[in-house]
Order: C-alpha cells, then structure tokens, then sequence
C-alpha cells in the first residue's frame, strides 16, 4: 500500500480538526517544549494504518522522530506499544486526536475481520468485504480487511457486473426469464467481464446456472438451503453467501461449503480498536 496517495486525506482531516489552531495546546504549551509519545494497544489487535498515524504527525511538523514498533497485519497483545513520536510537543498533541481516529478506526476494521477468519480456520471458504464503506475511504477500509486475513470484492461498479435484484426489476422486466435476459444482456454487451448475479430462490439458481453465471450471491438463504444449492451447482459456478450473517452464524454458513461469505459488517460496523497516546515529558530531548 503506498500511503502517500491518502496525503489528501491527511490534510482535510487535519484542517477540520485544527482549523484557526489549536487553542489548548497554543495556550498551554510553550512553542520549544519538547516530548515523547507512544502509541499503546489497549487490547488484543490486529495492526492497520500505522504509516498513516505517521503521516499525520509529519505533516504537522516533518522534523518530528516517528519510529513504528510493530508491522502491518501484526497481531499485537494488549499492552504492545505499536509506534513512538519525539520532538517538539505542540505538533504532537495537535495531531493526536487525528492520528488514533484513523489507527483506531482501520485496526479495528482488521481485528473484527480476523474474528471471522478465525470462525472459518480450517475451511475453504474465504471472508469478502462489500461496497458498503464510508465515501473517500474504501481504499483504506478494503487495505484494513486485508490486514485481518480477509479477501477483497470488486473495489468498485467498474469492476464486474453484479446483477442485483432491483436490476432485474428496471432492466431484465418480471416474469419468467428475466434472470437470463439480463445474464444474455450483460454477456453481449461486456463479453469479457465476470458476470455475477443474485438470486433469492433455489429456483432463480436455477435459472443462473442454465444461463451460464460466472458467480451467484445467495441472498439470505438458510443453511439448509445454502447445502442445496452446493449440491445442486456441482462447481458449476462460484457460490457466495450473503445476508445478515455475524459470528454466531459464520460456521454454520461455512459448513455449507459455499466458496465465500461477504460482510458489509466488516467496513460499516467494526467497532473502533482502543489504542491510547500516552506522552512522556523529557526535557533532555
């Protein structure tokens, strides 16, 4: 990943948070008052967007002596400090708060994923995130998930073709049929690309699998139907399950031995990771 590209991104929240300036730390911190600071995991975690917390507090003050402790999609113990800052004082305070919302954020990301991972130790079935991301973020979401152990989806509407149900309902008609149509429609007009479909129905499998889908997204199927529908498909096509599925349900899905579950969970509901700054005066420095 080359975290330059998020320079951007860095920037906006910086000015958002800072604004006319940071008042507390102007009113209460001498301008060559100096310091250390580590970043603390205060729990078990999975390591994501350190070079970016880093490049938070170089852009405040490039002179500032950042040393990142542990790698990227690292397990780390509570208690593991994950990087250091030295320097000037002020930078650092002001960047704080910046710094831990994207460390937290991602390495939380990562370390939900990895609890679905782990459900599936052993199994073929492989953990696909969704588009369901925060907007201007999803580079950075997708890279989170992959640091948990999990696989990517499409990246965006360019990727593939994903037909889904309002699709059929606006462009393939109702009746019986319109699954082909828009799998026959698809293939003519982007013969080249993946086309996958979603079907809600043993019987709308059916009908994908006769019209030649590359993939079917299984869209809230019980795990009694999820085995029928393995059964039934013989490798024909991939198979990915999807819908309302969390940690309690994951195993069960697996044991279906569909080839992939998709979570919009793992992007839209990972809870924040909880990482602390701790800094240390050192008038030495």
């Amino acid at each position: 990943m080359n975290f330059e590209i998020f320079h951007n991104l860095v920037q906006q929240a910086l000015a958002e948070d800072i604004g006319g300036g940071d008042l507390t730390t102007t009113v209460l911190i001498a301008p060559d008052e100096r310091a250390r600071a580590v970043l603390v995991a205060r729990q078990r975690l999975v390591v994501a967007g350190l070079p970016l917390a880093e490049m938070t507090f170089k852009e405040l003050d490039p002179e500032l002596s950042c040393q990142l402790s542990v790698e990227e999609g690292e397990t780390v113990a509570k208690g593991t400090v994950l990087m250091s800052v030295e320097g000037r004082a002020r930078p650092i305070l002001t960047g704080e708060r910046t710094a831990l919302n994207f460390l937290q954020h991602l390495c939380g990301i990562a370390t939900y994923t990895k609890r679905f991972v782990h459900k599936l130790k052993g199994r073929k079935t492989v953990v696909l995130d969704t588009r369901k991301t925060i907007p201007g973020l999803r580079k950075l979401q997708k890279y989170a998930v992959l640091m948990g152990g999990g696989e990517n989806h499409r990246f965006g509407l360019y990727d593939s073709i994903l037909i889904k149900d309002n699709h059929l309902a606006l462009v393939a008609g109702s009746g019986p049929g319109k699954i082909q149509r828009a799998i026959r429609m698809s293939r003519s007009a982007l013969p080249h690309k993946e086309i996958e479909i979603e079907v809600e129905t043993t019987e709308e499998l059916r009908e994908a699998l006769e019209a030649g889908a590359d993939a079917v997204l299984l869209d809230n199927f019980s795990p009694e139907e999820l085995t029928n529908a393995v059964e039934l498909t013989r490798g024909r096509t991939r198979l990915e399950a999807s819908g309302g599925i969390n940690l309690r349900s994951i195993s069960t899905v697996a044991a279906s031995k569909v080839e992939s579950i998709s979570l919009g969970c793992l992007t839209h509901s990972a809870p924040a990771a909880d990482i602390a700054l701790e800094l240390e005066l050192d008038h030495s420095l």
